[in-house]
């Protein structure tokens, strides 16, 4: 990677603008309190190298869709009270509904090396999500320094990322560093056999990640709703399971290319169909060739587990990324979770992409044995497509 790391920068008695992903999953009932607190947990590796560094450090964050400036229902105040927690007397909460104002730029000029504080919502301010120059300039005026370690906001180009970039001297910190080495060593450089799982509901979702990464695995392994398109375009019957109709040509297309470019690619052979996917539904394992028309396949069966735990057992690098079926529902979940314990047996490096996959990870408690689980759902996809990411590419360079 050519990026400036934080380690690159001299931040002692700086005041360094930091770029976190806060945007954490809120209980509705009030007051909201944090239901995973994994994008804190990550971001605290480059927030304590500051503070250690004796930095002054002002965090921003999105957190949601706000409709409106000041929009409660999606402040950082939940945010704030976990931070309080774990840095005591050193955090301070900075509130205002225009995220920077002139009572917000004298509270930060007033942090002591060693300190840091938390702004409000950035999307308060509908600059943020269009780039807006104005905005940027805001965010900008309140430091002498700039570090991005938000992964999971990377693939967008907004105020508080890109916008900053383009103004004070900037670099990325650890969180992002870690995502970047570890999936593009995995992309460029992998230990054979390289194994890629895909799933999850469309084909259309995952056009890129199978062109980009059908020139480069040994295997694709297909499930979730996505494999029915492709069942279908092999000329069999898949009842009323997920189909995207103007993607069978083009399911057609990369099953040809896969075998042009010598790659194994597995499609389900059995499935576990339902009349109407729902909790209690009533369920059956049939082979493929036997769903009926009134049935909808919600799942991979046992055997296609079976089939893929032994591809994923020799492996030596596996990335995943999509449900095998619709794991948030106990009735399909086992063929998400068969894959999930495959990883963990196997000896390779297991990446998985983040979003639905994360979430299956976190809920099969195998998180913790993963090599590594990407904090990006949007950003991790965009770059296993091979495409530049713009909060990363607004980044300076190392200096040769």
């Amino acid at each position: 990677m050519n990026k400036k790391t934080v380690k690159d920068l001299d931040v002692n008695g700086k005041k360094v603008l930091v770029r976190v992903d806060f945007n954490v999953p809120l209980t509705s009932s009030k007051p909201k309190h944090i239901t995973d607190d994994a994008r804190i947990k990550a971001a605290l590796p480059t927030i304590d190298y500051l503070l250690e560094n004796n930095a002054k450090v002002i965090l921003i964050s999105h957190l949601g869709r706000p409709k409106e400036k000041g929009d409660k229902e999606f402040s950082l105040k939940p945010v704030a009270d976990e931070l309080q927690e774990i840095y005591k007397d050193k955090f301070h909460f900075f509130q205002s509904d225009d995220v920077v104002d002139e009572k917000v730029k004298n509270e930060v000029d007033s942090l002591n090396n060693g300190e840091l504080c938390l702004l409000e919502n950035t999307r308060y301010d509908k600059g943020e999500t269009k780039n807006n120059e104005e905005f940027a300039k805001k965010l900008a005026s309140l430091a002498d320094l700039y570090v991005n370690d938000a992964f999971g906001t990377s693939h967008r180009a907004h105020a508080s990322n890109v916008g900053v970039s383009n103004i004070l001297p900037s670099a990325v910190g650890f969180l992002i560093e870690k995502e970047i080495n570890v999936m593009g060593k995995a992309l460029e450089d992998p230990k054979r056999p390289f194994v890629a799982i895909l799933g999850g509901a469309k084909v259309s979702d995952k056009i890129g990640v199978i062109n980009n990464l059908i020139s480069k695995v040994d295997s694709i392994l297909i499930g979730g709703g996505m494999a029915y398109t492709f069942l279908k375009s092999q000329g069999k019957e898949i009842g009323l399971s997920l189909l995207e109709e103007d993607k069978i040509d083009l399911a057609k297309e990369l099953l040809q290319k896969a075998k042009d470019n010598g790659v194994e690619l597995l499609l389900p052979v059995d499935a576990v169909v339902t009349d109407e996917p729902k909790d209690g539904a009533e369920t059956e394992v049939v082979d493929i060739d036997s769903i009926s028309p009134d049935k909808e396949a919600c799942d991979i069966g046992p055997k296609t587990s079976e089939k893929f735990a032994e591809v994923i057992k020799n492996a030596k690098t596996v990335i995943w990324n999509g449900p095998m079926g619709i794991f948030e529902m106990k009735e399909f979940a086992s063929g998400t979770n068969s894959v999930a314990k495959a990883l963990v047996d196997s000896d390779a490096i297991t990446i998985v992409g983040g979003g639905d996959s994360a979430s299956a990870i976190e809920k099969s408690g195998y998180k913790d044995r993963i090599t590594h689980v990407s904090t990006g759902g949007g950003a991790s996809l965009q770059f296993l497509e091979g495409k530049p990411l713009p909060g990363i590419e607004a980044i300076d360079d190392k200096e040769n």
